[in-house]
């Protein structure tokens, strides 16, 4: 997604495309002794699991309560960051009425298509449909963002990006042996995050605070969402089983909190452009840990439409040589 005047990172997307951050508001996110290529390998590899951990989180819960538990202990462990800090949450009617739309579009909605989709599909297909945000993003932003210049480089690659979902898919053999549905919803859920984006850079580019607190009061917001949700659709868990409970707090704790986190440090440390580039390393860990630890079956076209997602992805988040970011 674009980077321009962008407003502070206010986004939870753990396993969703980078935040793309401006270098011109203060990222209020302390640099820590760790090598921020250590922090980066790491980030990747949190983000990249977290299509295992939802999988196996729907194994003894709804999917909205999968979701819920990643939103609640999301939250938690970035209000307690903002409780050592001694930072507040962010106020005014108009803020928390922007955040409530921000948590419906980056939070509450994809989380929970992503694992009512991982119900039916493999996590690697998670991970992958998730790579297509970025190409979402650009075509979006042309329409929506007048700062966005369509140019040849980034038609290219929006085309070979879809051109590599089709592959991923096996367009060639009728999309034989892929459940549509599935396969539709976590699409949907990684279009929900430039709708998302485009909606906050619109609404909360100049609203003050720290990145930490407005992320932490969209979770808050996410929360209450999902509690109303979850109690109207889905029966309360009759058990806790240890695997799928661990998931969860996981999913929710390192995954969408102690990862934004990282994430800021790595913007402040060395800029949004390289930090983002952390995206296009999720879908091959994906991949690997449903192959490797879920026992997920790897067709050739898989691993090759990945690698043709990610090339248009990157070619549609390309900057110009000279000028502003065109990406």
């Amino acid at each position: 997604m674009s980077a321009p005047a962008t407003p502070r990172p206010t986004l939870s997307t753990p396993a969703p495309a980078a935040p793309a951050a401006t270098t011109s508001t203060a990222i209020s996110a302390r640099p820590t002794g760790l090598d921020w290529r250590l922090r980066f390998a790491l980030l990747s590899i949190i983000w990249g699991f977290s299509f295992l951990l939802i999988k196996v989180g729907t194994e003894a819960y709804a999917p909205f309560q999968v979701a819920l538990g990643r939103v609640f202990f999301g939250a938690l462990a970035l209000l307690t960051v903002l409780l050592v800090r001694r930072e507040g949450l962010p106020r005014g009617r108009r803020t928390w009425a922007h955040l409530t739309v921000a948590a419906l579009l980056l939070n509450t909605a994809p989380f929970s298509l992503f694992a009512y989709a991982e119900l039916s599909i493999p996590s690697s297909l998670a991970g992958i449909c998730n790579a297509t945000s970025p190409l979402w993003g650009m075509a979006l932003s042309l329409v929506a963002l007048s700062e966005d210049r369509p140019t040849r480089r980034r038609f290219v690659g929006l085309g070979l990006g879809f051109l590599g979902v089709l592959t991923v898919l096996g367009a060639w053999q009728g999309f034989s042996g892929v459940d549509a549905k599935g396969t539709a919803l976590a699409l949907l859920a990684s279009l929900c995050y430039p709708i998302g984006w485009i909606y906050v850079r619109r609404t909360l580019a100049s609203t003050p605070g720290s990145p930490v607190a407005l992320t932490g009061a969209q979770l808050l917001v996410s929360t209450l969402q999902l509690l109303l949700v979850s109690s109207l659709f889905t029966s309360a868990p009759t058990s806790f089983p240890l695997w799928p409970t661990l998931s969860v707090i996981a999913l929710g704790a390192l995954g969408t909190g102690m990862a934004l986190q990282m994430q800021y440090g790595l913007v402040t440390e060395v800029g949004p452009t390289t930090a983002q580039m952390v995206t296009y390393f999720i879908p091959v860990i994906a991949t690997t840990a449903g192959v490797a630890l879920l026992g997920e079956q790897l067709h050739w076209n898989t691993p090759v439409g990945a690698a043709i997602v990610l090339t248009g992805a990157a070619l549609t988040q390309a900057r110009r040589a000279s000028g502003p970011a065109d990406a």
